[in-house]
């Protein structure tokens, strides 16, 4: 199985894109972008050289992923949403030098419209809801909202709101409603258990 382009599109010489991955209409990827398997680029999507895209991730319409951007695997990156490199730009300074890099780890969720300033690692399944500015890192599992983005929950990795106190409260518990999956935070951090 090999990767399908739309006519519309344009995957420059050079560029990576894994079997059964599909380039929608309109999207542009450079030449030394990565792209693994069985992912979906929406209409409009731009992916620059510097980008790395891990299997089934999936990147909605009007999205440009610029130079030092990593999505690990199984990442949603929703319509509209913002990625930057440069963290003070200016026209008339070039600072190409200067990327800040974003990881986006593996399975979370990036709402529509939301913004991810560089040099910020968004965590294993954590939730960024629409429109929400994110400055800073954000753990894994956490539900962030608002500008600037701030934690307002937690999410079981199947994507549903735990039953958690959001501030860390050592041995406290919950259940995925959905899959029925046990989480326990500890330390501020919250574990699938085993």
């Amino acid at each position: 199985m090999t990767a399908w382009v739309h006519p519309s599109s344009v995957v420059d010489e050079g560029a990576q894109l894994g079997a059964g991955t599909k380039v929608w209409h309109f999207s542009h990827v450079c030449a030394g972008a990565r792209v693994g398997e069985n992912c979906s680029l929406g209409q409009n999507v731009f992916l620059g050289n510097d980008v790395r895209i891990g299997d089934g991730v999936k990147i909605q319409n009007n999205v440009s992923v610029y130079d030092a951007v990593t999505l690990e695997d199984g990442v949603f990156v929703g319509p509209s949403a913002v990625f930057t490199n440069v963290h003070n730009p200016r026209a008339t300074v070039v600072r190409k030098h200067e990327y800040r890099r974003t990881l986006v780890c593996q399975g979370a969720t990036l709402g529509a419209n939301c913004t991810i300033v560089c040099g910020s690692t968004i965590g294993a399944f954590a939730f960024v809801g629409a429109g929400a500015v994110v400055t800073k890192d954000v753990p894994a599992h956490a539900l962030m909202a608002g500008v600037p983005a701030r934690q307002i929950g937690w999410m079981s990795r199947h994507g549903e709101k735990l039953a958690l106190p959001l501030k860390a409260v050592d041995g406290a518990e919950a259940t995925c409603p959905a899959t029925g999956e046990r989480y326990r935070l500890s330390d501020g951090h919250l574990t699938l258990i085993a």
